[in-house]
């Protein structure tokens, strides 16, 4: 795991020198109707994080295999206005919520790593392949804030 938090870390310091330097008409921009601004995206990594907590936590102490459900994206990302948002109050909040992300991660160890969960299409995954997948997500989505 600790090859996966050196990569949270740099993700988490490359979109906050980038937000800090970028103008809120780049960060508002939306080349087309149909994609998220810069704001929205990291408003979606907002919004993930805060479900990612979530099951990172309570696959700790819920019943095993530990079941959990999506989030409709796209409705999180308008009702939450990220585009709207001042981009500094933004990446504070995604900041703090991906600090206590990996703060919870370096507290697993092997038999917490290896807990089972199960998504809502029946897919059985460990603690440690969702704390992955999340990381793969963010520098996906981190690619697009930078570009």
């Amino acid at each position: 795991m600790e090859k996966m938090i050196l990569k949270h870390e740099s993700l988490l310091r490359q979109v906050a020198n980038y937000i800090q330097s970028a103008s809120d008409n780049e960060l508002g921009f939306k080349k087309s109707s149909g994609q998220w601004s810069k704001k929205e995206i990291l408003g979606h990594l907002i919004d993930s994080a805060i479900y990612n907590i979530q099951r990172f936590t309570e696959i700790q102490f819920k019943p095993r295999p530990y079941h959990y459900n999506t989030y409709e994206q796209d409705a999180l990302v308008e009702a939450n206005q990220y585009r709207s948002s001042d981009a500094g109050d933004i990446l504070r909040l995604w900041l703090g919520l991906n600090q206590q992300i990996i703060h919870l991660v370096k507290n697993q160890d092997d038999d917490t790593l290896a807990y089972r969960a199960v998504n809502p299409n029946g897919k059985t995954v460990t603690l440690k392949y969702l704390i992955e997948d999340y990381v793969v997500h963010m520098e996906h989505h981190v690619k697009q804030i930078l570009t």
